[in-house]
């Protein structure tokens, strides 16, 4: 199941015993739908606030309601902030999570001279001058196989801290700037660091090329600021 949703009100996604979280919205609604305790496997852990343009999930049912009948039942179902895209039966292999070959995240920058209500909760407010070409050459240091660690939080190292990037983009339309990353996984807060020394190369206080020596450095502090997670949106998910 393909699913999309604005992460403003929600706790991330995985399920929490205190607080709201997309996951409890979804398995409740599956749950009451096909009369059975329905739990799901979600592509991937988000953090509070972070959005998802697409966001696959699975999960098993002996419920004959074919797809279609689903995500109608679904996306009548669900709060205005989470809604149903797809659903079809998959292998019986298949997982959201362990199946997934790589994910694609956007971060939005508005640089409008005032703030846009619109895109309250949804883009990063930064009303100052933007040196995309600049940025962009600076992004592409990040692609290619590398250990990751300057750009992790503390609680998400691991054993191994090497992501392969496959594709970086910072592009301007308007008074928006997007900045896309494509990897075969991520660490914690990996992008929203790397969006925050991003804008440390905006502001001069970092040079381009000093990208490969904050990576080579494997130290959190040589890294920026993390950004806001309200400008985050997992944009697409790759599987075989």
């Amino acid at each position: 199941m393909t699913v999309s949703f604005v992460g403003t009100a929600y706790h991330g996604f995985q399920r929490q015993k205190n607080a709201l979280a997309v996951q409890n919205v979804i398995e409740d609604a599956l749950t009451a739908i096909l009369g059975q305790q329905t739990l799901i496997v979600g592509c991937s852990r988000t953090d509070t606030g972070v959005h998802a343009r697409e966001f696959c999930l699975s999960f098993r049912t002996s419920c004959s309601i074919p797809c279609e009948g689903l995500v109608k039942a679904m996306n009548g179902m669900l709060p205005g902030d989470i809604a149903v895209r797809d659903c079809c039966d998959a292998d019986d292999g298949f997982h959201a999570r362990y199946s997934c070959i790589g994910k694609e995240y956007e971060y939005l920058i508005y640089t409008g001279p005032t703030r846009d209500p619109f895109w309250h909760d949804r883009a990063l407010y930064y009303p100052y001058s933007f040196r995309t070409d600049t940025v962009r050459y600076a992004a592409s240091f990040f692609e290619g196989r590398h250990d990751f660690t300057s750009f992790c939080g503390a609680d998400g190292l691991k054993e191994d801290n090497c992501r392969t990037v496959t594709a970086t983009s910072v592009t301007k339309s308007d008074d928006m700037i997007s900045v896309r990353i494509s990897a075969d996984g991520f660490l914690y807060n990996m992008v929203r660091i790397i969006v925050g020394t991003l804008i440390d190369v905006n502001e001069g206080r970092k040079a381009p090329d000093s990208i490969p020596v904050i990576i080579d450095g494997r130290d959190r502090s040589l890294a920026g600021a993390t950004a806001p997670s309200h400008g985050l949106y997992l944009n697409r998910v790759f599987y075989p």
